[in-house]
């Protein structure tokens, strides 16, 4: 069953996920559910269980057919930097260039309950940071400078609104 996405303005986007005490049938059910959910998005590669509305501290991503969930990640280590288009299933339509780091080190449990690991630059570093982000209560908007968040609002509200120039979606270079 797909989940409806939750967009900017809904509360649970900005609250604290928990951490997974005990992995069971209801947790592999939410994996199963959240797949189904980020496929039907048709653009995302990613979904923290706060965009449907599930405090929980898991996510699930699928790149070159390959599906992978990771329960209570954390960033351990992290080097460089890369600004970098970044958008958002619960900001449809918004595409902002994002300052991160480039490298990351992130730990968590895999669906046995085991100790995981993963190294990843570049698209995949930039994935787990800001589904991690999103475990957080953070969204795209709070990796802004007071500047760079007004106009990004803005440009939001007008695809929102349907007032966005013709073209979508808006790739917004901020200053």
């Amino acid at each position: 069953m797909a989940y409806e996405i939750r967009t900017f303005g809904d509360p649970v986007l900005k609250t604290k996920a928990a951490a997974i005490t005990e992995i069971d049938g209801k947790i592999a059910r939410l994996i199963d559910e959240m797949f189904d959910t980020l496929y039907s998005s048709d653009s995302g590669i990613g979904l923290a269980a706060p965009q449907i509305g599930v405090q929980k501290q898991i996510f699930v991503w699928e790149v070159d057919d390959e599906e992978m969930v990771i329960i209570n990640p954390e960033i351990v280590e992290s080097s460089g930097e890369l600004l970098f288009d970044e958008g958002c299933l619960s900001l449809p339509g918004l595409y902002a260039e994002i300052l991160r780091p480039k490298d990351v080190l992130m730990r968590g449990l895999d669906i046995d309950g085991n100790v995981i690991e993963l190294e990843a630059t570049d698209l995949m570093g930039r994935l787990f940071q800001h589904e991690i982000d999103h475990l957080h209560g953070m969204l795209m908007f709070d990796r802004m400078s007071p500047d760079q968040r007004k106009e990004a609002l803005a440009e939001y509200s007008r695809i929102t609104s349907n007032q966005a120039p013709a073209r979508s979606p808006r790739r917004l270079k901020l200053k």
